[in-house]
């Protein structure tokens, strides 16, 4: 199996649990107003799914070729056994943090990450609300450091994208808090602080699989009952169209940029968004 197809192969089982929630909330959709499914957002998330993979797949060789090229300076010769998928699994799960930390904390990934938060609505569909614009903004730089240790380019990438799957799961707003399991697992009760752009819920729950690291890195938001997550970013884009969600903060950027001085223009470029990042 070419593990870059991965989340294509499990799509059947994504789009079963869209189903199902899609029934769930026609019964009790008037408990959850922000999670219904709106046919112009469910074809946003379509859409840019499509146009995210498209990307992935134009991006996968050229990656490839550098990962396998990077291996070849690895420090060590780590074999794969139970212990050290587990080291794999759990670095995986920091660097994935440490992405997703700087994708709201530096303009040139917020560029790509703002997709993802743009719905105004929550629901599993929009974890397929992504950007074909993540191989140009860097995000496989973040996962370069374990291929130097010496994890094989290949675990390291079917480790990054079994992370992948198991965060659609969380983007629902009908699973409730999940006991002890929310000390240790991202859940979706800890997902929805993260879509939320309340102030009290802004850049927090950065986490992947674990929530760990951001209980760790004082990041870390509870759900409060008393404040109901509001979901979307601090300037909505009010857009359906694939194109715009996927370009206007480029386009802003781009144009903030331009004409200043290099150390005014990498300010821009590099520095945090403007603004709460609205995540």
């Amino acid at each position: 199996m070419d593990v870059q197809l991965l989340l294509l192969y499990l799509s059947p089982v994504f789009l079963a649990f869209i189903g199902w929630e899609m029934l769930y909330l026609r019964k009790h959709g008037a408990a959850f107003p922000t999670a219904g499914y709106q046919w112009r957002d469910l074809f946003a998330n379509a859409s840019l799914a499509l146009m995210h993979q498209g990307g992935d797949a134009l991006a996968a060789i050229a990656i490839a070729y550098l990962y396998d090229g990077l291996w070849g300076w690895r420090l060590l010769d780590i074999e794969l056994n139970v212990w050290s998928l587990l080291l794999l699994f759990l670095l995986q799960d920091l660097c994935y943090w440490l992405f997703h930390f700087a994708s709201h904390h530096v303009r040139w990934l917020w560029a790509s990450h703002v997709v993802h938060h743009s719905s105004e609505r929550l629901n599993l569909s929009t974890a397929f609300r992504q950007s074909l614009m993540y191989p140009i903004s860097g995000m496989w730089l973040f996962w370069i450091p374990m291929i130097l240790i010496g994890f094989p380019p290949e675990a390291v990438v079917t480790t990054v994208l079994l992370s992948l799957g198991f965060q659609f799961f969380v983007h629902t707003q009908v699973v409730g808090k999940l006991g002890r399991l929310e000390w240790i697992l991202n859940t979706p009760s800890h997902h929805r602080v993260h879509h939320a752009s309340n102030a009290k819920y802004i850049d927090r729950n950065f986490a992947g699989v674990l929530i760990i690291w951001d209980r760790l890195f004082g990041t870390f938001v509870e759900e409060d009952p008393a404040e109901p997550c509001r979901f979307g970013i601090t300037k909505p884009i009010r857009s359906f169209n694939p194109l715009i969600l996927t370009f206007h903060e480029w386009r802003d950027m781009l144009r903030e940029a331009r004409g200043l001085p290099w150390r005014e223009k990498l300010k821009v470029l590099f520095g945090k968004p403007a603004g709460p990042a609205a995540s």
